[in-house]
C-alpha cells in the first residue's frame, strides 16, 4: 500500500461506537473500508507527526516503516484508549464463531493460535466464521460480553465486521495431545493480563483497563494443549460451547 499523506477525515463504526478520524494518511481509511459510516461520532481521534514519530519508537526498525503504516498502528492504539470509556477492551487473540457464538484464543505470537481457529473454520465449514484473528475488542454489556471485529485483524486480513457474545476464553499451549480444562480467573490471571493493551503511561486508564479485565475474567476460562488436527477443533468446541446457557 502506498502512503499518500493528506488531510483524511472519516467516520467507522467499530465495537458498537463509532469513531472520527482526522488522519495524516489515506492508508488508514483504505484498511477502514468495510467499517466506514456517518453515524454521529462517539470517539473523535486527530493524528498529527508528533504521534507517528511517538509510535516509530516503539519499534527496533520503526525508522523503516512506511509512515502511512505506523499511523494506522498508532490510530489504533489511540483507539484502544479512547474505547475504555465506552466499556470496551483492546486484546490480543484469535476469535472465531460458530453458531454465532465467539470463542477467542490467546498465546503468545507462534504459538499456534492462527493455526487453531482455522481448523476451526475448516471442521465447521458454513456454521463458522472468523471475527478477528489479532487484535479484538471486546465490548462488555450488562448481560454479556461482546467479541468484535475490527479493520486490525493480523497480517492475512482475516475477520469481519461483526459481533458475537463471547461464549468463552481459551489461553493456548503446543501438545503432543488433545487436552482442554477449566480454569480459576486466578489461574488465567497472569496469561490474560499478558495480551490485553496496557496504557501503561496512563494511571486512570490502566485502573479503568484492570476493572474491565476483571469482569472478562468472570468468563469460563481454559487452558488447552492440542495437536494441529481436526480432533483438537472438535474437542476444545464441545467443551467450551456448553458452559453457558
Amino acid at each position: 500500500m502506498v502512503s499518500d499523506k493528506k488531510d483524511n477525515v472519516f467516520r467507522m463504526r467499530v465495537a458498537e461506537i463509532t469513531v472520527e478520524v482526522h488522519s495524516l494518511y489515506t492508508d488508514v481509511k483504505e484498511m477502514c473500508r468495510e467499517y466506514l459510516c456517518e453515524d454521529k461520532p462517539d470517539v473523535v481521534i486527530v493524528m498529527t507527526e508528533e504521534d507517528i514519530g511517538n509510535e516509530r519508537k516503539r519499534y527496533p526498525d520503526g525508522e523503516k516503516i512506511a509512515a502511512g503504516y505506523i499511523e494506522t498502528l498508532a490510530v489504533y492504539r489511540k483507539l484502544a484508549e479512547a474505547a475504555l470509556d465506552h466499556e470496551i477492551l483492546l486484546i490480543h487473540g484469535s476469535a472465531v464463531a460458530v453458531d454465532g457464538k465467539g470463542y477467542l484464543f490467546l498465546a503468545p505470537s507462534g504459538t499456534g493460535k492462527s493455526t487453531h481457529t482455522r481448523l476451526w473454520r475448516e471442521y465447521f465449514v458454513d456454521r463458522a466464521e472468523m471475527i478477528n484473528d489479532d487484535k479484538p475488542l471486546l465490548r462488555l454489556e450488562e448481560n454479556q460480553i461482546l467479541v468484535c471485529g475490527t479493520p486490525w485483524n493480523g497480517k492475512h486480513r482475516l475477520g469481519r465486521n461483526k459481533n458475537v457474545p463471547l461464549q468463552g476464553l481459551c489461553i493456548l499451549r503446543r501438545g503432543k495431545s488433545n487436552r482442554i480444562r477449566r480454569v480459576s480467573a486466578k489461574e488465567a490471571y497472569a496469561d490474560v493480563f499478558r495480551q490485553i493493551y496496557r496504557p501503561l503511561a496512563d494511571r486512570e486508564k490502566m485502573e479503568k483497563t484492570m476493572e474491565l479485565m476483571d469482569e472478562i475474567l468472570r468468563l469460563p476460562l481454559y487452558y488447552m494443549e492440542c495437536t494441529i488436527s481436526a480432533e483438537a477443533a472438535k474437542m476444545s468446541y464441545e467443551r467450551m460451547k456448553e458452559e453457558i446457557k
